[in-house]
């Protein structure tokens, strides 16, 4: 068996580059985006059974926790950084705009390469994403001053679609016929490298013209926020008592953003400019914790034949 998740930050960083090197045509597949994703929750629901998350149901303080640090770290990190650097208006909105942002899909693959605790993830990304629909417009105007509509229906409809249906349907199959599954079973973590990194790379080429208007400031203010929501979840998590594998799986929820609703609510309310840090954030959060998550599960795989 190959160990593409071992070689993830590498990939991730070629994916990029590819994307950017060859932007009009890897764009084109823009469209497959999203049936990309969905088959990538579906090979994480193939890992899961039902028992999970019932776990974290009955358990419900790590999935607090990690609501809590992504909806007051996140914005307040953005605020912070945005004043901290002396960023424009129109980047600060940007900037804050992430930081109020629900978790993005890209963390459950990401928590999933990690070794981390799927259920926990995915129970995170989905009521992030209910939350936020109260939660940005409030923290956007609580530190901009201004108010901003979220398409509500539209982002159920894209969790359900996205992340709901497909690991669900995993799921289910892996709880009540697990030996469908079990031929090829070793090779899932390998099929969801390969399918995120399809995903990096058309992101990238989606954002390039962006990407090359970037100001050294506003990107060490994205990088800035990116390292500090992945470290400061981590620890944070674990100063209130959630153990070693809560914490990194709330360390990669908070530091990994919905940057795409961010993008398209700045550009609706805001300016172009704005979306920029969304756009960058994009590439980070994969690059970031993705070299996280590669760590993570080197780590594990090391101590397993100790325990």
């Amino acid at each position: 068996m190959t160990r593409l998740p071992t070689l993830m930050p590498l990939i991730a960083l070629l994916a990029g580059i590819a994307g950017y090197s060859f932007s009009p045509t890897i764009s084109a597949g823009k469209g497959m985006i999203v049936p990309v994703l969905a088959v990538i929750m579906l090979c994480m629901g193939l890992t899961l059974k039902l028992k999970d998350f019932r776990t974290v149901v009955n358990q419900p303080s790590a999935l607090l926790t990690g609501l809590v640090l992504q909806f007051f770290l996140m914005p307040l990190l953005a605020w912070l950084i945005s004043v901290g650097l002396g960023l424009s208006a129109a980047l600060m909105a940007g900037m804050v705009l992430v930081g109020t942002a629900p978790g993005g899909t890209a963390s459950n693959v990401l928590v999933y390469l990690s070794g981390g605790n799927v259920a926990l993830s995915i129970s995170m990304t989905t009521v992030s994403t209910i939350a936020a629909i109260f939660a940005t417009p409030l923290l956007t105007a609580f530190y901009l001053h201004e108010t901003v509509d979220v398409d509500q229906v539209g982002m159920l409809i894209s969790i359900v679609q996205i992340v709901i249906v497909p690991v669900l349907l995993g799921t289910i199959v892996n709880t009540y016929k697990p030996q469908l599954i079990d031929p090829i079973r070793k090779w899932l973590p390998n099929l969801s490298v390969l399918t995120i990194a399809y995903a990096i790379s058309v992101v990238v080429a989606l954002n390039a013209g962006n990407l090359e208007s970037i100001g050294i400031a506003v990107l060490a203010g994205v990088l800035l926020h990116n390292s500090i929501g992945l470290f400061g979840g981590y620890w944070l998590a674990r100063v209130v008592g959630c153990d070693i594998q809560q914490a990194r799986t709330i360390a990669i929820e908070v530091g990994t953003q919905n940057s795409g609703l961010s993008v398209a609510l700045a550009i609706k309310h805001f300016t172009v400019m704005a979306a920029l840090p969304g756009a960058i954030f994009s590439v980070t959060q994969n690059v970031l914790g993705a070299c996280l998550a590669s760590w993570w599960r080197f780590i594990q795989e090391r101590q397993a034949p100790e325990s």
